[in-house]
């Protein structure tokens, strides 16, 4: 490859949402380039649970989690933490996440958080028939239990604004949760099923199989790390690519997007999980164990025990003592849980003050638009975002509203 080179689109980024907007620019007939420090799938792409989480509209900065949060933080295994040695360094961030708790913003990001949920779950059955995906799609639903009455009261607000969004669900109790789950341990005596809950059969091979589609259909993916965007494209370390570009780096996005002298707050939801041999526990559904932050779910590849969200930045050693908890957990909530020959793995969630995507031109650099920020929603919004930047590329009207996910939303 020539030092510099030239494509209508250069994509940074080839996770699940770089990839998958590559593919729609594609299928609007633009000749696009993807390049990646690592290759396909190397980050949070590989590791998350696997699900279309369709009904996750809230965001994750709320009154309630404002209400929990002293007592998971001082809790360093617990749902939600922050390191002692990062806390300086991500208080302007907190602060931003606190004024993004205020009940009115949480209503907008809620409404803005539904619109794209909604453009998603349309836009994925078109998108994996285009590519010939279909096969990696399950339609197993996801069941989030609760220990005791208490626990489950404090659900209804949450299922009572699902309803209102046209989210279907059914409340269970007592044997009706062990007929469609066995195993459950009896502490959970409520539960709720989203029989809507989509998940693919194993994240990393979904996403690999995005990057095959894409080089079959013409597309170029270097393994480069870019260092800078520039008026005329991206500078890497083998020189220039000129065209526009598309910054879909996940966590490392803000590294970039700084380059061009622009500050987006951008946070790291450093995600833990053990993946279990597929014998390990004879599961159902996805399970959400809401209560302590973590999720089992059923791959193609074993039984994925992980969540929580540490916000602990890119740099800090990986604390596997997380994954270790949750598994010790899912083992007294599922009696008959093997926990044995399992593989651990940490990996970094780009997450946003608001819990809103980035969509949209970069400030001051037109010819870069932004397509990350997505939290633990990556692959749920994968496809909605695809078709979104496609539109912006193509001059269309863009499905939805996007001034909530401006990149310049913040200053």
């Amino acid at each position: 490859m020539p030092p510099e080179a030239t494509a209508d689109l250069i994509v940074i980024g080839a996770g699940v949402v770089g990839l998958s907007a590559a593919l729609a620019a594609q299928a609007r007939g633009l000749r696009v380039t993807v390049i990646d420090r690592e290759g396909p799938a190397a980050g949070a792409s590989a590791g998350n649970a696997g699900a279309f989480a369709f009904t996750d509209i809230f965001p994750l900065a709320s009154p309630r989690i404002i209400r929990q949060a002293p007592k998971w933080l001082l809790d360093p295994l617990g749902p939600l933490t922050v390191p002692p040695r990062y806390a300086l360094k991500i208080a302007p961030w907190m602060w931003r996440f606190w004024r993004a708790s205020h009940p009115a913003q949480v209503q907008a990001s809620t409404v803005a958080q539904t619109a794209l949920m909604d453009l998603s779950r349309a836009a994925l059955l078109e998108f994996l028939e285009a590519q010939d995906l279909t096969p990696f799609l399950r339609r197993d639903g996801q069941l989030q239990v609760y220990e005791g009455e208490r626990e489950f009261r404090r659900s209804l607000p949450g299922w009572e604004a699902r309803d209102s969004a046209g989210i279907e669900f059914r409340h269970l109790a007592g044997d009706e949760i062990s007929e469609l789950q066995p195993g459950l341990a009896p502490r959970f005596t409520h539960a709720t099923f989203t029989p809507g809950w989509w998940s693919v059969t194993d994240p990393k091979l979904y996403t690999l199989a995005l990057a095959d589609r894409f080089r079959a259909k013409g597309g170029t993916l270097r393994i480069i790390e870019a260092t800078a965007l520039t008026d005329s494209g991206v500078q890497t370390r083998d020189g220039l690519l000129t065209g526009r570009v598309l910054l879909a780096a996940g966590a490392f996005s803000h590294r970039l997007a700084r380059t061009a002298g622009v500050r987006i707050p951008l946070e790291t939801e450093r995600g833990y999980n053990t993946t279990l041999p597929s014998d390990a526990f004879d599961l159902r559904t996805q399970l959400t164990f809401g209560g302590h932050g973590f999720v089992v779910s059923r791959l193609s590849t074993g039984i994925r025990v992980g969540g929580a969200v540490e916000l602990g930045g890119l740099d800090l050693p990986p604390n596997y003592a997380r994954a270790d908890a949750m598994l010790k957990k899912a083992a007294a909530f599922l009696p008959g849980l093997r926990t044995t020959g399992g593989t651990q793995w940490m990996g970094f969630r780009p997450s946003l003050p608001d819990s809103l995507p980035a969509i949209g031109p970069l400030p001051g650099l037109p010819n870069t638009l932004c397509a990350f920020g997505h939290g633990h929603l990556g692959l749920t919004q994968s496809a909605g975002t695809a078709r979104l930047i496609a539109d912006l590329l193509t001059r269309r009207a863009p499905a939805l509203n996007l001034a909530p996910f401006s990149p310049a939303r913040f200053g």
